[in-house]
């Protein structure tokens, strides 16, 4: 599904501030796969997913989604294939536009865009109904503007907004961490029920790392732009958080435990 064979990122090349931020990394993930991605700030998490999305192009290295070479396409190219929720709710939606709107923009990402009515009957009808599984009453709100909702619900909405049009490819990238923490497990709660629902293929960034092992189906750690541990099954079942930093010295300061 997502094949991605010894890429490499460097930045400031050739200058006294040069910095490998991703270092020959691999990872090959099945259709399905939930991975979560856990690391020390530095450890090139999140220059890991710019290099998926396209943000920034790699040096070497080759990134394959679903068989096609994404390598150097756009990243406007890569974004039919792919969502993506940052860490900041503000990111993810038109401020000044209705939840509708905002819900119609996500689903024609990869409709034909010929003649046609900007937002169906149908579509109404299937916005409400998925809108009311986040249980925060925006169904009864789609023609409000999407800033005044909270961060939480704003998030929500983002969430929902990234896999309405069924990507084959869904980043997540530290999207829990600006919400309270009430905010933050209903978001991961629908994280689960959405990935699960469509058998999403998704990578996770968290600096929880109680939450990397409860969450998704796989957990790998970063450091210095490789993949230090990829674990699953038994193994990740059976690991705690306490045995994850005995084992790889993990400096708990800046990851937390709950």
């Amino acid at each position: 599904m997502l094949k991605i064979d010894g890429i490499t990122k460097t930045f400031g090349k050739g200058t006294i501030n040069e910095k490998i931020a991703i270092n020959d990394l691999s990872l090959d993930m099945d259709r399905g796969e939930f991975i979560t991605i856990i690391g020390n700030n530095g450890a090139g998490k999140s220059t890991l997913m710019n290099c998926i999305s396209g943000v920034f192009p790699v040096d070497s290295g080759t990134i394959l989604l679903d068989g096609e070479d994404l390598t150097r396409q756009p990243e406007y190219k890569r974004a039919r294939h792919i969502g993506r929720v940052f860490q900041d709710p503000l990111k993810g939606t038109a401020f000044d536009m209705t939840i509708e709107e905002n819900l119609s923009i996500a689903i024609c990402k990869n409709r034909f865009h010929g003649l046609q009515p900007g937002i169906s009957r149908k579509d109404r009808e299937y916005f409400r109904e998925r809108l009311a599984l986040l249980e925060m009453g925006l169904e009864n709100r789609m023609n409000q503007k999407a800033k005044l909702l909270s961060g939480g619900q704003r998030q929500a909405l983002t969430l929902f907004m990234s896999i309405i049009s069924e990507p084959k490819l869904l980043l997540l990238d530290e999207h829990t961490a600006a919400l309270d923490p009430a905010a933050a497990r209903k978001v991961l709660e629908l994280t689960n029920l959405f990935t699960r629902e469509k058998n999403l293929t998704t990578l996770m960034i968290t600096h929880n790392m109680k939450a990397a092992l409860e969450n998704g189906t796989r957990t790998i750690l970063m450091r210095d732009g490789q993949i230090l541990m990829d674990v699953r099954g038994e193994e990740r079942k059976n690991m705690t958080v306490e045995t994850l930093i005995a084992k790889f010295e993990i400096d708990n300061d800046r990851m937390l435990l709950d």
